[in-house]
């Protein structure tokens, strides 16, 4: 008997088990079996051609249009996921950790020659200039740091950071060994919000020395800094020395920590309340108005309504304690021999174009005889100094959150 190719058919189509085909589909029987043509047994093994699968009755052969994601959901009753866009709980990680450190570094970083700029002209009466718009404001930064360089706008952030680890430093350790509560309960009583504001103002009197220093620094020229004995820590060394009376010699006017006290853990606590007061009241109308809505819930409603809400209360909280800022700082740094930029803009000396320093001679007796002395001296708007600055840096971080929030809005 003649043998067969393997590529052959036999007159009723079936291969035999050494045919290449052999279990992709095909009906086959063992060799030597008389032929069943009405018996048809169908290998189940899915063939080893990529993209291909075995047919089921019902089902009908796959489009090259089809995605494999809609086909394996239409057959199991379920909608499988679209590989094209990450899980929700991956965008929400994402999105709370971006805002987060989108917000953090605009609040201390871009902001930060804001801040220097501020209160550059909160403690120089001598300018003419009160900057009470961001537009005079940001022409003569512009100047300054045209003149000196880019650093001119950003000294001193170190320092700033260093008074931040002081103050939660000192906020967890006196939380910890008195009963003034750190946090407080949804509910609470008068007496806890009492030791809780108690304990912010107790806070502030403890980083006073530091946020002295961390005042020079920030408002000190660069002119006249000497970057050979600049350090990073020169902020914990010139806070010591204030604490202990040591260290380079002062001015007669330099005023002892106990006259800062009071403006000090007052600015603290009226800050913390108002901030924190305006905080939940747009927090309260935001839930309200979702609640009238009815809007289907978005993974953006756990970060942005926060936020909006702390820059909303840091705005309100700074507007209104703007002129005790202004006593503060400038209590803070009589008697320090510090100067500063002329906040007026930049003149010409000599051959070249130098900014103006001026120093800082003020000769105030306490809080009461600076409140006194600046309005009778420069009026009502002396203690405003500067507002534009504060405007700009807001206005600055508003528009970072606002595009923040359009970047994450396409991710949903």
């Amino acid at each position: 008997m003649a043998s067969r190719r393997p590529d052959s058919f036999d007159g009723l189509g079936y291969r035999g088990r050494d045919d290449p085909l052999y279990g992709a589909g095909y009906p086959v029987r063992s060799a030597g079996a008389p032929a069943e043509p009405q018996l048809h047994h169908w290998v189940t093994t899915p063939p080893d051609i990529p993209g291909s699968r075995n047919l089921h009755p019902g089902e009908r052969t796959p489009l090259f249009d089809d995605a494999p994601g809609e086909i394996a959901g239409s057959a199991s009753g379920w909608e499988a996921p679209n590989p094209s866009r990450p899980p929700a709980e991956q965008l929400n990680r994402f999105a709370g950790f971006g805002v987060g450190f989108v917000s953090l570094f605009t609040e201390n970083v871009l902001s930060h020659p804001c801040i220097v700029f501020r209160r550059q002209c909160q403690v120089n009466y001598h300018a003419r200039c009160y900057h009470l718009t961001p537009f005079s404001a940001v022409a003569v930064m512009y100047s300054i740091t045209k003149a000196q360089g880019v650093k001119a706008l950003w000294k001193g952030m170190g320092s700033t950071f260093i008074v931040h680890g002081v103050t939660l430093g000192a906020e967890g350790i006196i939380s910890e060994f008195t009963p003034l509560p750190r946090e407080l309960p949804h509910r609470c009583s008068w007496k806890q919000v009492a030791g809780h504001l108690l304990l912010k103002g107790l806070t502030a009197v403890v980083a006073l020395p530091f946020y002295c220093a961390s005042l020079i620094e920030t408002v000190q020229s660069e002119i006249v800094r000497d970057e050979s004995s600049s350090g990073l820590l020169d902020c914990v060394r010139e806070g010591v020395a204030r604490l202990l009376g040591v260290g380079a010699p002062h001015s007669r006017r330099l005023l002892p920590l106990r006259c800062l006290l009071l403006p000090a853990a007052l600015h603290a606590i009226l800050r913390y309340a108002v901030a924190t007061s305006i905080q939940r009241v747009v927090l309260w109308l935001h839930q309200r108005s979702k609640k009238q809505r009815a809007e289907p819930s978005n993974p953006l409603d756990a970060y942005f309504p926060e936020l909006a809400a702390s820059w909303a209360g840091s705005l309100v909280a700074d507007v209104v304690l703007f002129p005790l800022e202004t006593v503060l700082h400038r209590l803070a740094l009589q008697g320090t021999r510090t100067i500063i930029d002329a906040t007026d803009g930049v003149v010409a000396v000599g051959n070249g174009g130098s900014p103006l320093v001026v120093p800082v001679n003020t000769q105030y007796d306490g809080f009461s005889d600076c409140l006194h002395a600046i309005s009778r001296k420069e009026g009502g708007a002396g203690f405003y100094r500067g507002f534009g600055v504060l405007v700009a840096q807001y206005a600055l971080h508003g528009a970072l959150f606002i595009e923040e929030i359009s970047n994450f809005s396409d991710l949903f």
